[in-house]
């Protein structure tokens, strides 16, 4: 075997990908809101779009970065800096430079929304998910690394999703935080910043903030209520929602049947089917938080709990059943209500997924600031790759950013010239040829 090819590429992929992130505005866009103020921090724009190309090509640490400068590469693309002045680069982040790249990324987005069919019917409905993730570490320097309450020692960050019906979910913002931070912790200000991106991207109808049980806080749903958006919080069951359950009449229930199975963490079972019921609800009544009572509507589902049977051979006295709770102002029916609750969690589960099967399988430095800049640039290819896979097809509209990579970007080529005109020959008989030609064309088109 010799490595002597200097006309081959294994990440042909790669041209219509970054040509979006360019007709997005990602290198400009970096330029003029990154204000670094050393000699580390120019050519942004470039040092950017290195990092998110290597990214999506599935480099999941700073020396994976190199993978953009193989072969031919740089006769694709202009610029491609070494992965040591990449890491120089992240290095000199503060939190503040964070911020301002986490607008280079909303800015992207909106771009990306307006260009591909990356959320259709976004004006209508959607859904913004938010949700905290601990991601375990092992480097004993990694600032703010600390035992949380997964037991293990790692980095805490927020996460919010934009979805619609119709396709997958994208990132609206990341926020990473110490491993021993609740989940509500400066959740506001992230909720409202998430909501104003959501917003910007179109989602100008009805918008539905979807939340876990850590996030039931007065301050957070009024917040999402001063902004024009709905709620939708799991409820934990503490007196007073027990009360409002126990006050529910046994003809308020009706039945619901799932054409899924709905898997039971608590049972560990199936559900294929269970009840429903809703009650008026007043929550935050504590005196001393004045201003944070909220009225709304208690979702309630109940699932018999048939594990009791099995426990007591002498059977049951009465049924005995095991309670979910959805504390909601939203106009959803009630079985609808539940259901698009529900849904939560294959969202946001789903963005995890993608992201710890990529860039964020590891927090490369042990800069606390500079890792928080590389879970923002993370959320940014994440998008990036979530776009070419809706320009590519149907195929690929809700197909995980792992199969985005293994069928549209990570093809090999071989690169001629003629006539002034660069060609990629790609390999015969590429089970996934049309697509990629689809998205190749149309991204050729774009700029």
């Amino acid at each position: 075997m010799r490595f002597d090819d200097t006309n081959l590429v294994s990440h042909a992929g790669l041209v219509p990908v970054m040509r979006l992130a360019e007709a997005a505005g990602l290198g400009r866009l970096a330029d003029g809101l990154l204000t670094l103020g050393t000699t580390a921090g120019s050519n942004a724009g470039a040092k950017v779009s290195t990092i998110v190309a290597g990214m999506a090509a599935g480099a999941d640490s700073i020396d994976d970065l190199d993978v953009v400068r193989h072969g031919a590469m740089p006769r694709l693309f202009g610029g491609a800096r070494a992965p040591s002045t990449l890491g120089t680069f992240l290095r000199d982040f503060t939190l503040g430079h964070v911020a301002q790249l986490q607008n280079v990324a909303t800015g992207v987005l909106r771009e990306l929304t307006a260009r591909t069919p990356l959320l259709p019917g976004i004006d209508q409905l959607a859904f913004l998910d938010i949700d905290a993730k601990i991601t375990r570490v092992f480097g004993p320097g990694k600032e703010g690394a600390k035992v949380g309450y997964t037991k293990v020692r790692g980095l805490n960050f927020l996460a919010g999703c934009l979805s619609t019906s119709a396709r997958a979910p994208v990132i609206t913002g990341t926020r990473l935080r110490g491993g021993q931070a609740h989940s509500a912790r400066n959740a506001v200000s992230f909720v409202r910043n998430n909501l104003a991106a959501a917003r910007a991207c179109g989602a100008t109808g009805t918008l539905v903030v979807r939340l876990d049980s850590g996030f039931y806080h007065g301050e957070i749903l009024a917040a999402i209520q001063a902004e024009g958006a709905r709620f939708s919080v799991t409820a934990p069951q503490n007196p007073a929602v027990r009360a409002a359950i126990a006050a529910i009449t046994e003809n308020a229930w009706q039945p619901v049947a799932y054409a899924r199975p709905v898997y039971d963490h608590d049972s560990d079972t199936w559900v294929h089917a269970a009840e429903v019921a809703e009650t008026p609800c007043t929550a935050f009544t504590n005196p001393t938080r004045n201003g944070q009572r909220i009225t709304a509507r208690l979702v309630v589902r109940r699932v018999r709990d048939t594990t009791r049977d099995a426990r007591d051979p002498t059977g049951e006295l009465f049924p005995a059943y095991r309670y979910q709770t959805v504390f909601t102002d939203t106009g959803f029916d009630t079985v609808a209500a539940e259901t698009r609750h529900r849904d939560r969690a294959g969202a946001i589960e789903q963005i995890f997924a993608d992201l710890n099967n990529s860039a964020l399988a590891h927090f490369p430095s042990g800069r606390f600031a500079a890792n928080a800049a590389w879970l923002a640039l993370a959320a940014l290819a994440h998008n990036l790759q979530r776009s070419a896979g809706c320009l590519a097809g149907s195929v690929h509209t809700k197909a995980r950013t792992g199969t985005i990579r293994a069928h549209l970007i990570a093809i090999a080529a071989r690169i001629t010239r003629t006539a002034r005109t660069t060609t990629l020959h790609l390999p015969q008989n590429w089970p996934w040829k049309n697509t990629w030609h689809t998205l190749f064309t149309t991204t050729h088109h774009k700029t």
